[in-house]
């Protein structure tokens, strides 16, 4: 955890009463904040290129969405599924004209784990399959059944075994770390995935592949566009259904409205979450209404999930976030075009990967071993941290910085932050052992 110096007695009451299983990455006392920053009890701030783990992709307290969810707590807070009510058809309707081709039914949730286990037994009711394929990095989710699909770590699953059944993983293509050319880890990866059919578990029992069209957690790795094809292709022969988790790709954090946009590849079914609402609790799944309008009534169902403020909320962010995209892309351009220049200069950057502002940063002991090094991280995230901006990390050795700065974000304030990342390698490759 992140201190900050001085006396902190809301940290001592949180030790306290907080289970310390829920990790936290600063110690920062939170009282307010708007845009990039938040600010804490004794007036300090800190730009949030955390995005609250990538959910304020409109930065902290748009005002169109706060304005939308306090006009919502005057009408209507609650209806526990036992009303229709105007905001859910709302937010419906707009998440139509933005996802992908062929979506167009939806439901909601309250968390991206629990849009991605009802798009995974959408699937499994869909085809009558119980089989699921994973790939090895995805994150899915900390609940019973999402962590059973969940390979960025294995320490999301210690404890826990065993995981749930027909659980199958196969390797998803990681270039960098594997040491191949991107042809060479796709063909790597489909040689396993067609072994996995064959030898493992027979494509008649599968009921579908789970993939995250930008790995998250795992260390913030793209899909090669061909790679998602073959899936596709696969998935097309077999009878098996295409899953996208987009619970922290989708809303703008790639440039475009979903990450899927940016591939031919499309799914049959997709999961959001994160910054659907930007803070507000709410996620969601779609499919075509071939797909999930066949899904019997009651076979699934929710108490709080489509809650009306936080779709109120939904709608805003929608509406917000459409003109920010172009100049997301910009932004984008911009950050790759600072962290080449970085990585010209410092040998602890290995890899720089990502699509439109979910920009991966590995950072390594040579570039010759490509050896994983999270002390690097750590020393570049207090360099900053001590400098008013919060970053974090990803991959399994925490040695990725992971860099999403709200859509929202400036030019100054990107290169601000891009020097001050540079200053903080500098002086971890100047230090003496």
């Amino acid at each position: 955890m992140l201190s900050v110096p001085g006396d902190n007695p809301l940290l001592s009451r949180h030790r306290e009463v907080i289970a310390p299983v829920i990790s936290f990455n600063t110690d920062i006392p939170a009282v307010s904040a708007e845009g990039l920053w938040v600010t804490d009890v004794d007036g300090r701030r800190w730009a949030d290129f955390a995005c609250g783990t990538a959910v304020t992709n409109l930065g902290h307290n748009h005002p169109d969405v706060v304005a939308a969810a306090r006009r919502q707590l005057d009408d209507l807070v609650h209806s526990g599924m036992i009303f229709l009510y105007e905001p859910v058809v709302a937010a419906a309707e707009r998440l139509r004209e933005i996802t992908p081709p062929g979506i167009d039914m939806f439901a909601f949730a309250n968390s991206g784990a629990e849009a991605v286990e009802a798009s995974v037994k959408l699937a499994k009711h869909s085809t009558g399959r119980q089989g699921v394929i994973a790939f090895r990095g995805g994150f899915h989710g900390r609940t019973m059944g999402s962590v059973s699909y969940t390979t960025s770590s294995s320490r999301y699953r210690d404890g826990y075994h065993p995981m749930l059944g027909s659980v199958f993983v196969a390797p998803f293509p990681h270039p960098y770390r594997w040491g191949m050319t991107t042809e060479a880890a796709v063909e790597a990866s489909l040689r396993e995935l067609r072994l996995m059919l064959k030898h493992v578990v027979s494509p008649h029992n599968v009921a579908c592949f789970l993939v995250e069209p930008v790995q998250g957690e795992g260390g913030y790795y793209p899909a090669p566009p061909a790679f998602l094809e073959e899936l596709r292709s696969i998935a097309d022969d077999e009878g098996i259904l295409l899953v996208y988790d987009e619970v922290q790709t989708g809303f703008g954090r790639t440039a475009e409205w979903f990450a899927s946009d940016h591939f031919r590849a499309k799914p049959d079914i997709i999961a959001m979450g994160k910054g659907i609402a930007n803070g507000f609790p709410l996620s969601a799944y779609g499919a075509s209404q071939e797909v999930i309008g066949a899904w019997p009534v009651g076979s699934h169902g929710t108490t709080y999930g489509g809650n009306p403020v936080c779709a109120a909320a939904a709608g805003a962010v929608i509406d917000a976030m459409e003109p920010l995209l172009p100049r997301a892309r910009d932004l984008s351009k911009r950050a790759f075009e600072g962290f080449s220049e970085l990585a010209e200069r410092h040998q602890t950057i290995g890899d720089v990967r990502g699509l439109g502002l979910m920009i991966g940063v590995e950072l390594v002991t040579d570039r010759e071993t490509r050896l994983p090094d999270a002390k690097a991280f750590k020393h570049v995230q207090n360099h900053v941290f001590e400098r008013e901006l919060i970053i974090i990390e990803c991959g399994p050795d925490g040695n990725v910085i992971r860099f999403i700065p709200p859509l929202i974000t400036g030019e100054e304030e990107l290169d601000w932050a891009l020097g001050l990342i540079d200053d903080g390698l500098t002086s971890w490759e100047q230090r003496e052992d």
